[in-house]
């Protein structure tokens, strides 16, 4: 088995999720597909509520912003005709989200109420969150270890939060210190990882990323960060050069803590 020592002064491990805790085809298959199966009978079910509103009008403000895209799906405002209005109503915005993860965008109007409907899902039972298997094991370790161990995702801190609480191992928010998203900044640009360095309260040298995608690596590591290529079944291939710079793994458990030796 290939061995990666973890740096000395290493001391927090900032993971990426999809393609490096979780199988893209998690997310690919079984995520994004129940938002568009489901949207309707959500809106449909939970229209009235404040929170669906929210996330409606929200959706309003991002098409009107769209407008001039090609193909964007308007969702006209309320004529005050009440229950004769809703059918088209929530036919508009059940169009707009579709289009929208279409085209895989990542507006905040779209990932608040998708965010929303899985919260929904996973309370229900209606789904649970897959993690590779080395992953639990490796983690409980690391903090057995001292380490601290952070999120970092596209996904939003309540979806990665979701995933953890509800996943296939049971809920395992208490493995997890912390959780950054995009707020913080984009994962391809490297002040964001200052600016989690600082969050922590840690040096950026003090931190270990492991994500799958190399445009991630080459932002932390611009950034003093320690880095290591995390490869799994179903992520994008690497190019020769990728393979030769980066520092490669196939499972969480090939890292080797020499303070736990």
């Amino acid at each position: 088995m290939v061995v990666l020592p973890v740096p000395a002064e290493v001391t927090v491990i900032l993971l990426d999720v999809e393609g490096t805790t979780t199988p893209i085809a998690f997310v690919k298959d079984i995520l994004f597909p129940y938002i568009k199966e489901n949207v309707k009978e959500y809106l449909q079910t939970h229209w009235e509520e404040e929170e669906c509103q929210q996330d409606v009008s929200l959706l309003r403000k991002q098409a009107e912003e769209d407008s001039h895209l090609d193909g964007a799906v308007p969702i006209p405002a309320a004529s005050g005709n009440g229950a004769d209005d809703l059918p088209q109503m929530i036919q508009a915005v059940v169009d707009n989200v579709c289009w929208q993860m279409s085209l895989d965008r990542k507006t905040t109007a779209l990932k608040q109420l998708q965010g929303h409907m899985w919260r929904a899902a996973f309370a229900a039972g209606r789904m649970k969150a897959e993690f590779f298997e080395d992953v639990v094991p490796a983690v409980r370790k690391w903090r057995e270890a001292g380490m601290k161990v952070y999120i970092y995702s596209s996904g939003s801190v309540e979806a990665q939060k979701l995933l953890f609480g509800h996943s296939t191992e049971g809920d395992l928010l208490e493995l997890v210190d912390g959780h950054f998203d995009t707020k913080i900044g984009h994962k391809v640009e490297s002040e964001s990882y200052r600016k989690i360095a600082n969050s922590i309260g840690c040096s950026t040298n003090n931190i270990l990323f492991l994500t799958d995608v190399t445009l991630e690596a080459s932002a932390a590591e611009e950034a003093d960060v320690h880095v290591a290529v995390v490869v799994r079944p179903g992520n994008a291939g690497l190019t020769d050069d990728e393979k030769t710079y980066y520092s490669l793994i196939t499972s969480f458990s090939e890292l080797y803590l020499p303070s736990s030796s």
